[in-house]
């Protein structure tokens, strides 16, 4: 068992490494110990950003350096299934950044090295902590709209040139596409609301924006924010993408689950506006949300009439007004406690695994002429594992 005072490290010293502040926040008596980067500049980062930590340029590094109970993983998606396996082979508990892996295949990899080695697994799936998440999961969970016979979901990704475009996230081959990296939430909240899982998907979409600039360059030692601006606009006028862009900014995609509930998932990395819209309709009413952060509200149609704008029902959607440091801070503080007492989580590997499932299929459906795609069920044993309290987890 873990003792309660965690000794963690952090591999990988990008834009999104800074969650590991938290951890000595919501675990006393917990600290970052160790951070590991493959490039000098990262490893300089990794200075700056965790004082006193030691500095390491490989996992195998750390493994042998030993000490430690815990990693959080937020490296390029395509290195998560390997860095993943690595660290739970010498038994050391993984925070693992969504998405889980990159392909169905690589998912399955790492759930199935979980559950040999019984060592604890977390995929950062913040969003379900997020206050616009909890509060459409109450009215679902109220009774307020029915049941659930359907969710529609409208991503407005209006950042996307600058988070997507100018570093490894453009390229296929690092990303497979952005219905794992940017949909993995969304899919993931669709089986969360609606109770169930996909079992087929059907794919549509294609590069039709960033794939026509050509003023690409590479951009070691950069990070997100040395390049974000809002006076990148309109999308045509972005300079400096990736010198490989080949992953669609725009997708489609709908879902059957296994409960029969139907699910469409739309993503447009062009927009002038940033924001996720979630509508669910249920055999009583429907439910739906106007701004995804702190200050939005969430409205509830469950009477019968014509338009009407403002609902039947309103809530507030709690929480900060920008990004989603109170849902990283509780999704870490679930990881540590896991880790320690193997206390139930609200994300499972599980369920992880099937939003990985969904978004990979999608893509191959996509770019094979929408065909659909089955998505095939976790062997049994590992399925048991996660679910039969071997590992502690709460279901969806």
């Amino acid at each position: 068992m873990i003792s309660s005072g965690l000794s963690v490290a952090v591999i990988g010293a990008g834009a999104r490494s800074v969650i590991g502040l938290h951890v000595p926040d919501v675990r006393p008596g917990s600290r970052i110990t160790a951070v590991v980067d493959t490039e000098p500049e990262g490893r300089r980062r990794a200075a700056e950003i965790f004082p006193g930590a030691q500095v390491l340029d490989s996992v195998e590094a750390l493994i042998e350096r030993g000490g430690v109970d815990a990693a959080v993983v937020t490296t390029p998606d395509h290195t998560h299934a390997d860095i993943a396996t690595a660290l739970l082979a010498s038994n050391i508990a993984v925070y693992l950044e969504k998405p889980l892996a990159t392909t169905l295949d690589d998912a399955d990899r790492v759930l199935r090295a979980a559950a040999d080695t019984s060592t604890p697994l977390y995929v950062g799936h913040n969003f379900r902590h997020s206050g616009v998440v909890k509060t459409l999961r109450d009215v679902v969970q109220r009774g307020e709209i029915g049941e659930v016979k359907a969710v529609w979901v409208r991503h407005f990704v209006g950042n996307g040139g600058d988070y997507y475009y100018k570093d490894w996230h453009a390229d296929r081959s690092k990303t497979n596409t952005l219905l794992l990296q940017k949909a993995s939430h969304d899919i993931d909240v669709v089986h969360h609301l609606a109770g169930g899982y996909t079992r087929q998907v059907v794919g549509m979409g294609g590069l039709v924006m960033f794939g026509g600039i050509t003023d690409r360059r590479e951009r070691t030692g950069e990070t997100m924010p040395d390049w974000f601006s809002f006076d990148n606009w309109p999308p045509a006028s972005h300079t400096g993408l990736n010198p490989v862009v080949d992953v669609e900014d725009l997708s489609m995609m709908l879902m059957t689950l296994d409960n029969g509930v139907f699910a469409s998932y739309q993503q447009c990395h062009f927009t002038p506006d940033y924001w996720r819209n979630y509508t669910v309709i249920g055999t009583e009413g429907r439910v739906e949300n106007f701004g995804d952060t702190g200050g939005g509200v969430v409205r509830v149609w469950n009477r019968r009439h014509l338009h009407q704008a403002r609902g039947d029902a309103e809530y507030e959607i709690p929480g900060v007004v920008e990004g989603h440091e109170d849902a990283d801070r509780l999704t870490m503080a679930e990881f540590l406690e896991h880790a320690v007492t193997g206390a139930p989580t609200l994300v499972s590997p599980v369920a992880a695994r099937e939003a990985v499932a969904a978004g990979d299929l999608a893509a191959r459906s996509l770019r094979n002429g929408s065909v659909p795609q089955r998505v095939p069920e976790l062997p049994d044993d590992v399925l048991t594992y996660f679910t039969s309290g071997a590992s502690e987890r709460s279901p969806r």
